[in-house]
């Protein structure tokens, strides 16, 4: 998330097409699959060449010594969390160049690929969608400028209905039902709706409005992309939805917003040539294997994973690294306070008068050093800190003279921040048969968990989700190797908690594997002021700490291949194409 020192080469990557169904869509795949046999072999040569600075320092700085000390993980994370993956965003050139690095550092392991067509990469289709060039929007006439007045909200089929024009309406406040406007007062209307502090349930009541022209709502437009990424198959047109900066909003109908009734028209919006292209996105999980000693069971697996991906770059432009990383310490302060008041309140943001509380004396961080302009969200924590723990107990396992009974399966995830996206894929369509995953062990933000960086936490923080909730025996395994370490971590279950607003049962990778009945648990050492931030970079984490989780989750890995017996699962299985419930 935030702007690292650039102290370690990164990989190169080269592109290759996604997978479409309609039939353009599937001669582009039909030529890139030439371009994919010759492109795996390209991507990891070029990556090997990019990473061989790293590697051999490694190499030299430890003396061959643990791949799992704070020293070995502090090196990778720097260049894994380097400004030049821009983001690692799902979809986009920094993550296929993150990718690219985890495929070459898993091929110098040694490992076997467990991706497609014999190669370290899976395809995840996706697709890109964005606005086509020549579309316009205006008002009363006068044009309106894309991610300045106005961003969509990219459908993703890549297909709106869209009117020549319509009479822009106010709808209401989305924050009290009791202020809208009827669906049929909506009727072929653009509807304008405020909302006081949104969120995905308020927004949720606008889709009665579905023969409305167009949707309307106040948020930033320079603070989104001027696209979407998605795995979607759909086909069917969605709604004409976008959002308005506070400036439009008020120029929609020529009055401040507040003072509007619902139900008053506005001015009128037109569109020319308004359409959406959907093209090919590049997007990979990467698999690797480590085979097992014991023939007997060397067709079982566990399974480790982490989420490669993250939120990519700041499109508004940079900010000062220091002035914001300080009105973060002092917005987590008011939060905080906020939820020892009220616990178990599940940490909604500043409100309005809060932040405006908040104000930072530049001149006196100026004098301790020049600004720092900073647009990377690099993602160091989130979940590079996860991604490189996965790496270093592959690399444990494979230098150790005595592997594991069951083979050992690492999933490095993509599009974990849009929606779990390369987890679902790769359990819907596993490289290897999905029952024979006796367990999987995912790592999503566990390099942090200071005191000051969430309430309850502190010195040997570990949050543990999930572990019990299919398996009793997996739960019971996890606790023994950790009282087994040489220093025990304090292990929290209260985020695991039935029905905790936070849901993080839900929000990473490892459900999509709990959803097929597979035995789970979530590591993680929780959230923190960086979290999505720009701010959130290598040289925040805790580095001893990262050494003692990714030490525990590796002895837990090789415990849960040499159980005698495949773990029970005692707990009731949902339905995988259930919503996930916490």
């Amino acid at each position: 998330m935030g702007k690292a020192t650039n102290l370690t080469p990164v990989c190169r990557t080269v592109r290759s097409e996604r997978y479409f169904m309609q039939s353009k869509e599937r001669q582009m795949r039909e030529q890139a699959r030439v371009r994919i046999v010759r492109g795996v072999l390209a991507i990891v040569a070029a990556a090997s060449i990019g990473c061989a600075t790293a590697t051999q320092q490694s190499e030299r700085g430890q003396g061959g010594g643990d791949p799992l000390s704070a020293q070995a993980l502090s090196r990778r994370l720097y260049a894994f969390a380097d400004d030049s993956m821009q983001g690692r965003q799902f979809g986009l050139e920094g993550n296929l160049k993150a990718t690219a690095y985890l495929a070459a550092q898993v091929q110098r392991l040694g490992l076997r690929p467990g991706g497609d067509n014999g190669t370290y990469l899976q395809e995840v289709p996706a697709f890109r969608i964005s606005l086509s060039p020549g579309a316009r929007v205006m008002l009363d006439g006068a044009p309106l400028e894309l991610g300045t007045d106005y961003l969509p909200a990219y459908p993703s089929s890549g297909r709106v209905h869209v009117p020549l024009s319509a009479t822009i309406i106010y709808g209401g406040n989305l924050a009290d039902t009791t202020t809208l406007i009827s669906p049929e007062q909506a009727r072929g209307k653009a509807v304008f709706f405020n909302a006081t502090n949104p969120n995905q349930a308020m927004f949720a009541r606008a889709v009665r409005f579905t023969t409305a022209a167009a949707l309307i709502s106040i948020q930033n437009p320079r603070m989104g992309n001027p696209y979407t990424i998605t795995t979607s198959q759909d086909t069917a047109a969605g709604l004409n939805r976008f959002i308005v900066s506070d400036d439009l909003a008020r120029r929609l109908f020529g009055a401040e917003v507040a003072t509007i009734a619902p139900g008053t028209a506005g001015k009128t919006l037109s569109f020319s040539n308004y359409a959406f292209t959907r093209a090919p996105a590049l997007a990979h999980n990467v698999v690797a294997i480590l085979p097992g000693s014991d023939p007997a069971v060397r067709g079982q697996y566990v399974a480790i994973g982490a989420h490669n991906d993250h939120i990519g770059m700041r499109r508004a432009g940079p900010l000062d690294h220091d002035s914001l990383r300080t009105f973060n310490t002092i917005a987590q302060r008011i939060v905080e306070a906020r939820t020892k008041m009220t616990p178990g309140f599940p940490g909604q943001g500043l409100t309005p008068a809060e932040r405006a509380s908040i104000k930072v004396n530049v001149d006196s961080l100026r004098r301790i050093r020049p600004a720092r302009p900073d647009s990377v969200y690099n993602g160091a924590d989130d979940d590079g800190s996860g991604s490189i723990g996965v790496l270093a107990i592959a690399e444990a396992l494979a230098r150790s003279a005595t592997r594991p009974k069951r083979s050992v399966i690492f999933v490095w995830h993509t599009g974990e921040e849009g929606g779990l996206r390369g987890a679902r894929h790769f359990t819907d369509n596993p490289t290897v048969p999905r029952d024979s995953i006796i367990a999987h062990f995912n790592m999503d933000m566990i390099g942090r968990g200071a005191a000051s960086d969430m309430i309850g936490a502190g010195p040997g923080y570990l949050s543990l989700i999930g572990s019990r909730r299919l398996s009793t025996g997996l739960g019971d395994l996890v606790e023994t190797v950790n009282r087994q370490q040489a220093q025990p971590l304090s292990l929290d279950y209260s985020l695991d908690a039935d029905g905790h607003p936070e849901r993080l049962y839900c929000r990473s990778d490892h459900v999509h594997y709990a959803r097929y009945g597979i035995p789970v648990t979530f590591f993680t050492t929780g959230g923190h002021m960086d979290y999505h931030q720009l701010t959130d970079e290598p040289q925040y984490i805790d580095y001893e700490h990262l050494r003692k989780v990714v030490r525990l989750i590796h002895d837990v890995t090789v415990a849960a291949a040499n159980v005698e017996q495949r773990f029970v699962v005692d707990k009731v299985k949902g339905n995988p194409n259930a919503p996930c419930v916490q």
